[in-house]
């Protein structure tokens, strides 16, 4: 018998060299991996799919201790970042692109059924409108990172620009997750109320929109909000990536307002260490006991 995921979490994995003031670091990332470690400390059935070098294939262990099962699709190159931060505002940063894991196959995620999925690809080109069709006519719940979408490797650094599928792939898309930068560069709005309004015209039915203090999600006809608290910013890379795992897998149990405030939480306690969501459960109940009623 087929098994059958709650969530599974489509992405490369990224070999992340973070260059700030307080050093250079090397980090494992990517979308599919910040997601499946969230979803996977909330007790769901988890799988993962992904494409990397034979030399990283170890980076999945932890992954594979945690109960999720990885789909990997090996490549000659993994996909590696350079992710510098010229000042002290963690959301001003410059991403070069040293080598690429290259695109996925249709083929890939066709053999994983889950009832969600999550899209978050690193740039544009990973995933293509026809994967994402493949998904949709599986009757899947789709929620998508538009980062991979709007970002684009120009001389090998990430530049943002115009989509040209924008309106057919989010005709597919339940939930759109994009930061304030990125709001504004498919709605031409800054307002993030009226972006998040703006964004759900295209098709999705709610809106994860992400900012430097917090989050504002948009769904139903209804705004709702909560802040970034971390006790200390130390990891700022895969926020964007945790925040929406942890609200759609919220989403699976809760409503609107409460899944926000649960991504809310996940969200900041990650960011208090590099590296993936590694903290219990019980510590978000106590974060939000604490800072969110």
């Amino acid at each position: 018998m087929t098994r059958v995921f709650d969530v599974a979490f489509l992405g490369h994995y990224t070999r992340d060299t973070i260059v700030s003031a307080a050093g250079t670091r090397v980090v494992d990332g990517g979308a599919f991996s910040y997601g499946a470690h969230v979803a996977a400390r909330m007790g769901l059935k988890v799988a993962a799919v992904t494409r990397l070098a034979r030399e990283d294939l170890g980076v999945l262990e932890e992954l594979k201790r945690l109960g999720v099962v990885v789909f990997a699709k090996t490549t000659p190159e993994s996909t590696c970042l350079r992710l510098e931060y010229p000042s002290a505002d963690v959301d001003e940063r410059v991403i070069y692109v040293t080598s690429t894991a290259g695109a996925f196959t249709r083929g890939e995620a066709a053999s994983v059924r889950a009832h969600t999925f999550v899209i978050g690809p690193s740039m544009r080109g990973e995933v293509s409108l026809e994967l994402v069709e493949e998904l949709a006519a599986e009757g899947v719940l789709l929620a998508v990172d538009v980062q991979g979408f709007v970002r684009v490797a120009r001389e090998d650094r990430l530049v943002y620009e115009a989509w040209p599928e924008k309106e057919a792939l989010l005709a597919h898309v339940h939930v759109l997750k994009a930061d304030a930068v990125e709001a504004k560069m498919l709605t031409g709005q800054a307002d993030i109320y009226r972006a998040a309004r703006m964004l759900t015209d295209l098709g999705p039915g709610e809106i994860v929109l992400t900012h430097r203090d917090g989050l504002l999600v948009y769904a139903n006809g209804q705004s709702h909000e909560a802040p970034f608290l971390p006790a200390q910013l130390v990891g700022r890379s895969g926020r964007g990536d945790t925040c929406l795992a942890a609200y759609v897998c919220g989403r699976l149990t809760r409503f609107p307002a409460e899944a926000t405030i649960w991504a809310a939480a996940v969200t900041s306690l990650k960011m208090e260490a590099e590296g993936p969501f590694r903290r219990g459960i019980r510590e978000v109940k106590e974060l939000i006991r604490r800072q969110y009623r």
